[in-house]
């Protein structure tokens, strides 16, 4: 069996935002020779996410909106975790309802998807620098 682990780094210059990272994912895929298998794909930064859905800006948008709703980031004085002197409690949550990581299958050496579905880091607390690992193991 084949192992192929990769680290990649995003900057996102603002406090949230999402990133198609499937060709990012695909480069890895070809790097490591495997056709069948799988893939994971994490977020390693506890204000990040990887999730997978369609590239499609409103949704974008709907997911911007629906997560303020949920975790708003102001008042930043709700939040327990920010009496750290963090701001940052409502990320920590925002990730934690997008997730950490995804999980697809390589078959015939491609990632082996349903119909829109693609590879997004989304980001709840920007302006640095964080990574994301991919890791693939298959023949």
């Amino acid at each position: 069996m084949k192992s192929y682990r990769k680290e990649l780094w995003f900057n996102v210059p603002v406090r949230r935002g999402f990133v198609n990272i499937t060709d990012h994912v695909n480069r890895c895929l070809n790097e490591s020779g495997v056709s069948e298998g799988l893939v994971l794909v994490n977020a390693m930064h506890i204000t990040a996410s990887v999730f997978i859905n369609d590239d499609e800006s409103g949704l974008h948008q709907d997911y911007e909106k629906w997560l303020e709703n949920l975790a708003p980031h102001e008042p930043i004085s709700r939040y327990q975790h920010n009496r750290t002197g963090e701001d940052n409690g409502d990320a920590h949550l925002k990730r934690q309802i997008m997730g950490r990581e995804v999980v697809v299958a390589i078959t015939k050496g491609k990632l082996d998807f349903g119909p829109w579905e693609q590879i997004f880091y989304g980001e709840f607390d920007g302006r640095r620098r964080k990574r994301v690992l991919v890791k693939i193991i298959g023949e």
